[in-house]
């Protein structure tokens, strides 16, 4: 059983999770700070003026006149809980840098660094056994997997979009379980590591409908290609004995280890009269066909019924008081978001599915005022994200997501008298 023996320093870094330490680690949220006070919500939300990665189709709808960057950063709080032992942990990262521009009349373009998943965590475990004795061990592990992102959407008829987004996918994991005290006089230091180098592929499709003059309704949808990474994940066991000091190293190696899974989202959203936005996403990631590597009866193998389907849904709005904004009070530019969340977990602890989250947000978009233009945006929003299953660890994780959208013409045309 997991012990929350958590670090509670501040530090760089996306997750100080126990969880993290299971298949490829926690799985980053891959939506912007425009969308992160709704959730995450945006396979259906097609914005000229925001990027949006998580649907590549609304590119297309980008502003011929406007280049558009986006970054965030964010930093989080979190609780974690098992029996009546308590620990908190905070991190701190820089989560993502994409850009957005129209490069013709009906082709959008998008470039970008995001993350993929997480990994880290310190933590310790104390086991009795009859003929062993109590055995303390440090589980510790670090790493994670980054994207270069490029992507690109066409409008191939009036209410039709599609889209794609390739990436080069890298990053290294590295985890470890050491004893750090034991009665018995043999014990064993297991190591695992791998380096990734691949890609990602994900497809897209918006089909938006106008109703009346002033409202409008997007359905959108996502696939994400599967693949095997190619990788080798590497395995070591060090065997020392305590009397005579003698150690013993053993060395396993699995290749073409580890795999991406088809991913399957669907969206809807609805705007009314510029003012309210109303969407909802789900999602389906197919983890349980994925094997991952796994060590048993001295074997270092890849292995079935380690990962299982993770299925997702949020839900989020969006108010903006007054759309026309010339002359309009500034409070009456900001946009007001609210968003909810349920998430299934991708992973088997011990046979036993893993936690699952809740999660709830809340957020303002700022538009920055000066002499230039006021349509570049600041991104304020709060989640809060409880992930519990009974006889596991619960942690309740507050995070503070900030994020800001510069709105530049790139593309005006000057014309002398």
């Amino acid at each position: 059983m997991m012990a929350a023996a958590v670090s509670g320093a501040w530090a760089q870094g996306d997750t100080k999770s126990p969880y993290s330490q299971f298949g490829l680690g926690v799985l980053s949220d891959q939506s912007q700070s425009a969308s992160r006070g709704m959730n995450g919500v945006g396979y259906a939300l097609r914005q000229g003026n925001q990027v949006n990665t998580l649907n590549p189709a609304s590119y297309a709808s980008v502003d011929s006149l406007t280049m558009l960057f986006d970054m965030g950063l964010s930093g989080q709080m979190t609780n974690f809980k098992e029996g009546n032992v308590k620990r908190n942990a905070s991190v701190a990262s820089f989560e993502y840098v994409v850009g957005s521009f129209r490069l013709m009349k009906g082709v959008g373009m998008s470039f970008g660094v995001l993350p993929l998943t997480s990994v880290g965590y310190d933590y310790q475990s104390t086991t009795h056994n009859l003929s062993t004795g109590t055995l303390k061990e440090n589980y510790t592990g670090k790493g994670g997997l980054h994207q270069l992102m490029l992507g690109m959407g066409v409008q191939l008829l009036k209410p039709l979009s599609i889209g794609a987004n390739i990436s080069y996918l890298w990053g290294s994991i590295d985890r470890t379980v050491a004893p750090t005290s034991t009665s018995a006089s043999n014990t064993l230091t297991k190591t695992y590591s791998t380096t990734i180098n691949s890609y990602k592929l994900d497809l897209g499709m918006q089909w938006e409908q106008r109703i009346g003059r002033s409202d409008r309704l997007t359905i959108g949808a996502v696939v994400g290609l599967g693949h095997n990474l190619k990788n080798t994940a590497d395995m070591s066991i060090v065997s020392k004995n305590s009397a005579s000091n003698l150690m013993d190293t053993t060395r396993y190696s699995v290749n073409d280890a580890m795999e991406l899974p088809m991913t399957y989202g669907v969206g809807v959203s609805y705007q009314y009269a510029g003012k309210l936005t109303l969407a909802t996403d789900l999602s389906l990631q197919k983890w349980g066909d994925v094997k991952f590597p796994g060590y048993n009866a001295g074997k270092y193998e890849l292995m079935s019924g380690q990962l299982r389907d993770r299925k997702a849904v949020n839900v989020g709005v969006d108010w903006l008081p007054n759309p026309v904004l010339q002359g309009s009070k500034f409070l009456e530019r900001v946009h007001y978001k609210l968003g909810v969340g349920y998430a299934t977990p991708y992973y088997n602890i011990d046979g036993r599915e893993g936690p699952k989250e809740l999660s709830v947000s809340a957020g303002l978009s700022l538009p920055i005022m000066n002499g230039h233009n006021s349509r570049s945006v600041l991104h304020l929003s709060g989640q809060w994200v409880r992930s519990s299953a009974d006889g596991f660890i619960t942690d309740n994780t507050f995070r503070i997501n900030v994020g800001i959208t510069f709105n530049e013409r790139w593309f005006m045309k000057w014309m002398v008298d």
